[in-house]
């Protein structure tokens, strides 16, 4: 915990974080920070407001954005300036990024080898046993790193032909950019009160925080501010260029990359400028990404992997159908999403009953059931709830019966089209204007 931000981040090319800026680096970040500072000036919360008693709790291990912003789009400015890829043909691009994707694949590999033989009682020597392992994994990694910024680049443009078609563009470009960056995510914390599912807060801490510190920092939130808070993973952040996590499937990246896109576009809209201050803008917020982001993952593994299996079309027409899951008698395996939309449901029933201690142990007793199938879910709250259930882009599951997510996969299936679908919902700002959107159509 004593280490700095800068000490914990790498960047792209493999230099460590902390070698100082040159004199040029000095004067585009000053310049670059001014810039941000002025578009994110805002005004104070109030003394008692509950984000200024949350802060004292999380001030030593909030992650700041300022540094890491900073060095992305340095990054990303000298890259532009090369455009290495630019002297690459389609295929080239598509062959070095399928390589550069194998090489993630195969370094994750490694590193699970090498934990397990670390665990493994019979392995009398670790350290010798795993040295020739290790040396693979470092010349891997150094081979990533040097790679990884043009890996982007080419992502970036790929998804970028398909948007300035498909979805917003301007002379073959698509508006805004595409921007990416690998880098190790921070951690959320998801603050939701008690008596409902509704997320009133939430802030960004820095990765690597152990269990047990994610742990102590939720009780802590709980006791002393009476919510119900989760810290979490994420798979991405839409800061500019997005934050995105390292994963060994392309498929998987191109659909986070188009993701985020859609964030950055909405930022220049109504639906954008009020999703930290509405829980419904939110929920239409996730749920329209996560739809285009699919589309859009979708058209470009078309275009430029054809071999791959594509995601499946977003919201197949007989998709609400399957929002009531099948009796228990029907079903053959598990289902997740079936199972989670009927905690979902029995717990907004609970809740609206004042019965919340109750909820709550029926929270841990179906968090029980999921771990028995295979589904590690360390916390099962409130705030559990309040995050996933945002994300609606596929009926049931945790958003439960939230109108939300039906609402929006009706009106995509009123376009099926990116452009048309993003130019309608842009300026929606709560449930009413899109169910009343919907009657229009």
């Amino acid at each position: 915990m004593g280490r700095t931000l800068g000490e914990r981040i790498q960047t792209a090319a493999g230099r460590p974080a902390s070698i100082p800026f040159s004199p040029l680096e000095r004067g585009v970040c000053l310049f670059l920070l001014l810039v941000v500072i002025l578009l994110l000036q805002g005004d104070a919360p109030p003394p008692g407001a509950l984000e200024t008693r949350l802060y004292p709790l999380v001030a030593d291990i909030r992650f700041h954005f300022w540094e890491w912003e900073v060095r992305a789009l340095w990054e990303k400015f000298t890259l532009w300036l090369l455009q290495p890829q630019r002297y690459m043909t389609e295929a080239d691009r598509s062959a070095f990024l399928r390589e550069w994707v194998a090489q993630v694949e195969e370094v994750q590999r490694l590193e699970r080898r090498i934990s397990d033989l670390y665990a493994d009682p019979s392995v009398q020597n670790p350290d010798e046993a795993t040295a020739a392992l290790r040396r693979e994994r470092a010349r891997l990694r150094r081979a990533i790193a040097l790679r990884q910024p043009i890996a982007e680049a080419i992502l970036e443009e790929q998804v970028g032909v398909v948007l300035a078609r498909d979805a917003s563009g301007l002379l073959g470009q698509p508006l805004p950019q595409v921007g990416i960056h690998i880098t190790p995510l921070p951690l959320v914390l998801v603050v939701s009160l008690r008596e409902r599912i509704a997320l009133i807060e939430q802030e960004e801490l820095v990765p690597g925080l152990g269990v047990d510190e994610q742990e102590a920092l939720e009780k802590k939130v709980d006791e002393t501010l009476g919510v119900s808070s989760l810290v979490t993973p994420i798979g991405g952040m839409s800061a500019w260029p997005a934050m995105v996590l390292e994963h060994p499937d392309l498929v998987w990246w191109t659909e986070v990359t188009a993701h985020e896109w859609v964030h950055h576009y909405l930022y220049f809209f109504p639906l954008g400028w009020f999703y930290e201050e509405n829980w419904e803008v939110r929920a239409i917020n996730e749920t329209v990404a996560s739809i285009v982001g699919q589309e859009i993952a979708r058209r470009t593994i078309l275009r430029y992997y054809p071999d791959l299996e594509p995601p499946e079309e977003p919201v197949p027409e007989e998709e609400e159908e399957a929002i009531a899951p099948p009796a228990p008698a029907q079903r053959p395996t598990f289902d997740f999403r079936a199972e989670m939309y009927e905690t979902r449901v029995r717990v907004d029933t609970l809740l609206l009953q004042g019965r919340i201690e109750e909820a709550e142990r029926y929270m841990e007793q179906r968090r029980r059931v999921f771990w028995e199938h295979g589904y590690r879910i360390r916390k099962l709250n409130q705030a559990y709830f309040a995050f996933y259930g945002s994300y609606a882009a596929a009926p049931g599951g945790a958003a439960g019966k939230d109108p939300v997510g039906p609402a929006v996969r009706q009106l995509w299936r009123k376009t099926r089209d990116p452009r048309r679908f993003l130019a309608a919902v842009r300026g929606v700002t709560s449930l009413r204007e899109l169910q009343g959107l919907l009657a229009e159509k």
